[in-house]
C-alpha cells in the first residue's frame, strides 16, 4: 500500500492539534476523513502512530520519529513547487535574520540547509538574540526580518508578523508516572506534583499567562534555561514540565524515556514565524527568504 501526501498532511495536522476533531477543523475537511487518514497511514507503514485517548491523541514514539520525518517530506514538496518559479532568476545579496535561542535550536538549521541549496547566491548572515533585543533591532534596521515566537512580539504598531509552524504544548512526564493513568489531565493535577520551569525565550512568562487563569500555581522545584537540563530531571522524576512539540524528544540524553500527555482545558501552542519592519521595503534576498519560508509551510501554521 502507498502513502500519500494527503495523509501525511492529515497526520501532521492530527499530530500538532493533538484532536482529530481540531485537526479536522483546520483542514475544512470531515473528522472521518481525518480519521482514515491517519489509519490508511498506519496500516502503510505497518504502525501505531497515535495512542488513542478520550482527550485526544498523543504520539507514540514511533509517530514521534515519522512526524519528522512527514515534516521533511511536505517542505520538500513545497520547495519542488517552488523551484518552477525562482528558476531563471538570479537572486543575490545578503540577509541579516534574527533567531531566538529556540528558533536556533530545534527550528531553523534544516530550513537554513534547504534555501542555500535553493539559493546560494543569498548569505544568511544569523544574529541569536533575545526578543527584545531582535525587535529593536528590526525597528531601527540592524536586522531586516527575524525567525522568533511571534505570540511574545510587544512591538505590534512597528512590526508584522507570519505565523509558520504551531506547536502543541504538552505534559511531559517520567514513565510511570501517576498522572499517565488518568485519562484526563488538568492544570489542577498538574499543580499536584514537582515542576521544572524552563526560562529561556520567556517560557516562563508565557506559562505564567496561562497558569494565571487558572486557580492553581505550579509547584516549581528548578527554574533553569536549558531545554536539555529539563529534559533529564524529567525523565529521572525529579519533576514534570509542559513545553511544546518542537523540542520534545522521547528520550533523554541518559537514555531515559519521556512521555507527553494532553492538558485540559487547551493550553496555546508556541507559535514560530516571521517577523520584519512593517514600513521597510524588503530587499530582493530579503523577500527570496521570506517566500521561501513561508512557502515551505503554505502559510497554514503547519509544516
Amino acid at each position: 500500500m502507498s502513502v500519500s501526501l494527503k495523509q501525511i498532511r492529515y497526520f501532521i495536522a492530527a499530530a500538532e492539534s493533538g484532536q482529530i476533531s481540531q485537526a479536522a477543523v483546520e483542514l475544512n475537511v470531515s473528522q472521518s476523513a481525518v480519521t482514515a487518514a491517519v489509519q490508511q497511514l498506519e496500516a502503510a507503514l505497518g504502525l501505531r502512530l497515535f495512542d488513542r485517548k478520550a482527550g485526544g491523541v498523543s504520539l507514540t514514539p514511533e509517530g514521534s520519529r515519522f512526524l519528522l520525518h512527514g515534516r521533511n517530506v511536505m517542505a520538500s514538496v513545497a520547495e519542488a513547487m517552488r523551484a518552477p518559479l525562482t528558476s531563471g532568476l538570479s537572486v543575490s545579496g545578503r540577509v541579516r535574520v534574527g533567531v531566538s535561542y529556540t528558533v536556533a535550536g530545534y527550528f531553523l538549521p534544516r530550513h537554513h540547509a534547504r534555501f542555500m541549496v535553493s539559493l546560494p547566491h543569498v548569505e544568511l548572515d544569523l544574529h541569536e538574540a533575545t526578543r527584545e533585543a531582535i525587535e529593536q533591532a528590526l525597528i531601527d534596521g540592524s536586522l531586516d526580518i527575524a525567525v522568533v515566537l511571534v505570540a511574545n512580539l510587544e512591538a505590534r504598531d512597528r512590526l508584522a508578523s507570519e505565523v509558520l509552524l504551531r506547536s502543541r504544548r504538552r505534559l511531559w512526564l517520567p514513565v510511570e508516572h501517576a498522572l499517565l493513568k488518568r485519562s484526563a489531565i488538568r492544570l489542577a493535577d498538574v499543580a499536584e506534583y514537582p515542576y521544572v520551569m524552563l526560562t529561556v525565550d520567556e517560557a516562563e512568562q508565557t506559562a505564567e499567562r496561562y497558569w494565571a487563569r487558572s486557580r492553581h500555581r505550579p509547584q516549581v522545584m528548578f527554574r533553569t534555561s536549558s531545554v536539555e537540563a529539563v529534559r533529564s530531571m524529567v525523565a529521572a522524576g525529579m519533576g514534570i514540565t509542559i513545553l511544546s512539540d518542537m523540542v520534545y524528544r522521547p528520550w533523554s540524553l541518559e537514555g531515559q524515556r519521556i512521555e507527553t500527555r494532553l492538558v485540559q482545558p487547551d493550553i496555546p501552542s508556541m507559535d514560530v514565524g516571521l517577523a520584519w519592519r512593517r514600513d521597510a521595503e524588503p530587499s530582493p534576498a530579503t523577500r527570496a527568504f521570506h517566500d521561501f519560508m513561508s512557502l515551505a509551510f503554505a502559510g497554514s501554521g503547519h509544516p
